[in-house]
């Protein structure tokens, strides 16, 4: 019997979890442009229909399509994740590396404000400020909260990764050679971290995600806008598993437990190939 190794199943989650993510894109992205009419307006299908050919997962008990309402859920979602997901990434590593390489009062400063962030839970702090918009916080107040509590996870990390590649051999004699800060910490010391910072990256939008869905579903997000979480809301408010409109609730039940396994694969996929890679 054939034993796998480790570079092997690495490749394995990453090569499943894109294919399960391109599914996504796909719904998300290029399915939205595609749709009949807006499925956010209300009573546009007959209402409480089953599944057909002409609704593909049937409507809601507001005249929603529930599959075209799904693609635009799925698209906002995953817009906010990335969103989310690349500015907390990028701010994070920068002010690690700037942190871990430079030392003294930068690596002071920029530490305190992490550990700072790093202790503030961030779910009060959200629920705080959807009670001081009115109870509903729209999608981009949302996506700049959570970029200002997730940038410090990458951020330490990234620093302690640079703390001990400034002493190594190679990082010495590239500055007694010349070279700037910025190419040394681009050339030398980044690639160590890529492969890690893709990984984070991944974690970090199904946080992003994760966390809007959780604000939607108590009510404490913006109920007009078509996400996950919003679907489950009104899902909910409306009864649906009492009247037994399972494909209401079930839909982006699915689509968002799918999605997190598709992202956990490819975040754990990116970490074992990057591993396998150092090690070797």
């Amino acid at each position: 019997m054939r034993k796998f190794k480790i570079p092997e199943i690495g490749s394995f989650r990453l090569g499943l979890g894109l294919v399960l993510l391109f599914i996504f894109v796909v719904l998300g992205v290029i399915l939205p442009w595609f749709a009949p009419t807006n499925p956010l307006t209300w009573y546009k299908s007959p209402r409480n229909q089953g599944a057909s050919l002409h609704h593909l997962l049937g409507t809601t008990n507001l005249g929603q399509d529930i599959f075209w309402l799904l693609t635009w859920a799925l698209q906002n979602s995953l817009v906010l994740g990335l969103s989310v997901a690349f500015f907390s990434t990028l701010i994070g590593v920068f002010a690690g590396l700037a942190a871990g390489y430079a030392g003294g009062w930068v690596d002071r400063v920029l530490s305190f404000l992490m550990d700072a962030l790093l202790c503030i839970p961030s779910l009060p702090i959200l629920i705080l400020l959807a009670a001081l918009f009115g109870g509903q916080l729209s999608l981009p107040v949302v996506g700049m909260a959570l970029v200002l509590f997730n940038w410090p996870y990458p951020g330490r990390q990234v620093r302690a990764v640079a703390l001990t590649m400034r002493e190594r051999e190679f990082v010495n004699v590239a500055w007694f050679s010349g070279e700037s800060s910025l190419r040394i910490l681009g050339r030398h010391v980044f690639p160590y971290i890529a492969g890690w910072s893709a990984a984070n990256f991944i974690n970090t939008v199904l946080v992003g995600i994760a966390t809007e869905t959780s604000l939607a579903v108590i009510g404490l997000s913006s109920a007009q806008q078509a996400t996950i979480g919003t679907m489950i809301y009104w899902a909910l408010k409306y009864q649906a598993l009492l009247s037994q409109r399972y494909l209401w609730v079930g839909a982006p039940v699915l689509s968002i437990v799918l999605m997190f396994i598709a992202l956990f694969l490819v975040s754990s996929g990116l970490a074992i190939r990057s591993a396998a890679r150092r090690i070797g």
